[in-house]
């Protein structure tokens, strides 16, 4: 599938999504072994985001994107956070994100730095489709160099399979 074919269809389900979500739903905390299931965000608000809503704003909080094993796809369930991300980087001009693509232990380093890269480029194409700009993302990849949880079970491995938003200029 083409770039251009992924942007129409992640920009197609972005507005799918943010179109069903009319309620919102209440975080509850997630267990330590488990990635939090991903719920739907709230829609971004009608106003500019500042730089205090990194810290306030319950979709911009969810900066961890998890995937599947051995896939670099976006699942449909983060398309709302990536519009919150992508609206925050358009009120901010000159905020930056670097995304920290990461894989679990299994597979060779170098299968592990490219799968990173790869869902970090995902995670990327997601904001750039939302309105996000491409001249303030940018993407590293840590194959399976830093993982949140050290066990070797799926529990585990799952929380390792993740893309992290991190804000370096707010």
């Amino acid at each position: 599938m083409n770039t251009t074919t992924r942007v129409v269809m992640l920009s197609l389900l972005s507005v799918a999504v943010l179109a069903g979500c009319k309620k919102q739903v209440k975080e509850t905390a997630p267990a330590e072994t488990t990635p939090p299931p991903a719920a739907p965000a709230p829609a971004p608000t009608s106003g500019l985001y500042g730089p205090s809503d990194l810290d306030t704003d319950a979709c911009l909080r969810q900066r961890v994107v998890y995937f599947d094993l051995d896939q670099d796809a976006l699942k449909p369930e983060f398309q709302a956070i990536m519009s919150c991300h992508a609206k925050y980087l358009r009120d901010r001009p000159s905020s930056r994100i670097t995304l920290e693509g990461n894989a679990d232990e299994r597979g060779s380093r170098e299968y592990n730095v490219g799968l990173g890269e790869r869902r970090g480029n995902a995670v990327s194409s997601a904001l750039q489709a939302s309105g996000g700009s491409a001249s303030q993302l940018t993407v590293v990849s840590y194959g399976e160099e830093r993982p949140v949880c050290t066990e070797s079970n799926e529990d585990c491995w799952a929380q390792n399979r993740r893309v992290e938003i991190v804000y370096t200029a707010k």
